[in-house]
C-alpha cells in the first residue's frame, strides 16, 4: 500500500510519520451516487483518532451526509481523490498536528460537565496543551460521541478526562450510555406502533437540500460565545419533575414562550434558570412545540446553536421531536405544513447539525406514537418525513442493490 508523509509540506522521505495513501472508490448512480473510502480506517488509526472524525469532517467541509456501516466510509456524492486529500490535510492541520511542534503525536482530552465541555490536544512529543477550533461542527459531533477511554487497571472508576487513543491492530471503539427505557403512554401500553412509509412525500426536494451544502448554524461569533457562557452553567443530566399543572414550571414557559418567541437565546436559558427547569428534557418539548410557529423550518435554522446545547442525549432527542410534533400535527395550516414536506426539511436541519441521531430518528420515523398527538395525526405527521427518511437510507439501498 502506497504511503504518504502525514505532514505533506515535509518532502523528506525518511520523516517518521506516515498514512496511507487516501484511495476513493465511486459507487451508484444519478442520485444516490456515492463516494466510499476503502482505507479509511488504516488512514485513522495511522493519525490516532477514529475513523468516524475524518469521515465527518469530509461531510461537514462538503455540505454532504456520511454515513458509516460495515465498516464502509461513505460521503455521498461524487467527490475527486485529490479534493478528498485536500481535506484530509486540513483535518489533520485542525485536529492531529501539535501547533507548537507541529508533530502528529497528539491526543484530544476533553473536560468539563455535559453541555459545557473544554477538549485540548495533548502533544505526547513536546508536551504542550493546544486548544481545538471549538466553534467547528466537528467538535459538536466530538464531544456527543467521545472515543473509549484507555483503561489502566481494573474497571470501575473513570477519570475526568477522555482521551482518544487508537487500539492496536484495529480501529477505535466508543462506549455508549446506557439506553434510556422504552416509552408508554398514561395507560401503559407501548408508545409507539410501526407503520409502512410506502407512499412518497411530495414538496420536498431532499437532494436539492443538500446540494446547497448550506451551514444551518447561523449566528455571528460573538452571539455564540454569549450563549455558550449561558449554556456553561445548566445542569443538562437532572430528571423532569412530574408536575404539571397550570401552575408547573413548565405550563409558565409554555405561556413565556408563546409570548416571547423572538426571545434571544439567552433570554430563553434565563427564563428555563428561573424555572429550576434549566437542562431538564421536558423543557425541550415546550420549546419544540410553542416557541416555533408555521415557519419553523426558518426558525430551526436560527436556534441550531440553542437547540445543540440543550440537547444532551436520547430523552432530549424525544422530547424536541414530541415537541415538533405537536406543533405541526395541531397547527391551523397543518395539512398544508405536512403536504409541503416541512417535517422532512426540520428533521434535515436537526440531523445535520448533530441534534438528531439517525437510529432514533429512524425509529421514530417507522412508529406512531399517541405519546403526544393521537395516532392519525402522528402517522401524518411521519408521512411528511418520509423524503429524508428515504434520503437517509438511500446510501444503505444503493449498497443492497449491488
Amino acid at each position: 500500500m502506497a504511503t504518504v508523509n502525514i505532514r505533506r509540506d515535509v518532502d523528506d522521505k525518511f520523516y517518521r510519520y506516515k498514512m496511507p495513501l487516501l484511495q476513493i472508490k465511486i459507487e451508484g448512480r444519478g442520485n444516490g451516487i456515492k463516494t466510499v473510502v476503502p482505507n479509511m480506517e488504516d488512514i485513522a488509526r495511522a493519525l490516532n483518532r477514529p475513523p468516524t472524525y475524518p469521515t465527518k469532517f469530509f461531510g461537514y467541509e462538503l455540505g454532504a451526509q456520511t454515513t458509516v456501516a460495515n465498516d464502509r466510509y461513505i460521503v455521498n456524492g461524487a467527490h475527486t481523490a485529490d479534493r478528498l486529500r485536500e481535506l484530509l490535510d486540513t483535518f489533520i492541520e485542525k485536529f492531529v498536528l501539535c501547533p507548537s511542534c507541529k508533530n502528529p503525536e497528539t491526543e484530544f482530552v476533553i473536560s468539563g460537565k455535559s453541555g459545557h465541555e473544554t477538549m485540548i490536544r495533548d502533544c505526547k512529543a513536546c508536551g504542550r496543551h493546544n486548544s481545538v477550533d471549538m466553534k467547528h461542527k466537528l467538535v459538536t459531533y466530538i464531544l456527543k460521541n467521545p472515543p473509549k477511554k484507555k483503561e489502566k487497571g481494573k474497571k470501575g472508576k473513570k477519570s475526568g478526562g477522555m482521551t482518544a487513543e487508537a487500539n492496536v491492530g484495529g480501529p477505535l471503539v466508543f462506549e455508549k450510555g446506557a439506553e434510556d427505557g422504552s416509552e408508554e403512554d398514561e395507560d401503559g401500553s407501548p408508545a409507539q406502533t410501526p407503520i409502512d412509509n410506502g407512499v412518497p412525500t411530495t414538496g420536498t426536494d431532499i437532494d436539492a437540500m443538500i446540494g446547497r451544502g448550506a451551514d444551518p448554524v447561523l449566528g455571528n461569533p460573538d452571539a455564540a460565545e454569549e450563549v455558550s457562557k449561558k449554556l456553561s452553567k445548566l445542569d443538562v443530566n437532572g430528571d423532569d419533575d412530574e408536575d404539571e399543572g397550570a401552575d408547573s414550571p413548565y405550563s409558565i414557559l409554555e405561556v413565556w414562550l408563546e409570548e416571547n418567541k423572538d426571545a434571544d437565546d439567552a433570554a430563553i436559558i434565563n427564563k428555563a434558570k428561573e424555572l429550576g427547569i434549566a437542562g431538564k428534557h421536558k423543557v425541550l418539548l415546550e420549546i419544540g412545540h410553542h416557541l416555533f410557529t408555521d415557519e419553523v423550518a426558518k426558525e430551526v435554522q436560527k436556534r441550531v446553536m440553542l437547540l445543540q446545547a440543550l440537547v444532551a442525549g436520547e430523552k432530549h432527542q424525544k422530547s424536541l421531536l414530541g415537541g415538533l410534533e405537536r406543533l405541526l400535527a395541531l397547527s391551523p395550516s397543518s395539512d398544508a405544513l405536512l403536504a409541503a414536506g416541512t417535517t422532512s426539511k426540520v428533521l434535515m436541519i436537526l440531523y445535520q447539525a448533530d441534534i438528531l441521531d439517525e437510529e432514533l430518528v429512524k425509529q421514530w420515523g417507522t412508529h406512531v406514537s399517541k405519546k403526544y398527538v393521537d395516532k392519525d395525526k402522528s402517522k401524518k405527521v411521519r408521512k411528511s418525513a418520509e423524503a429524508f427518511l428515504k434520503w437517509l437510507d438511500e446510501a444503505d439501498d444503493e449498497s443492497d442493490e449491488e
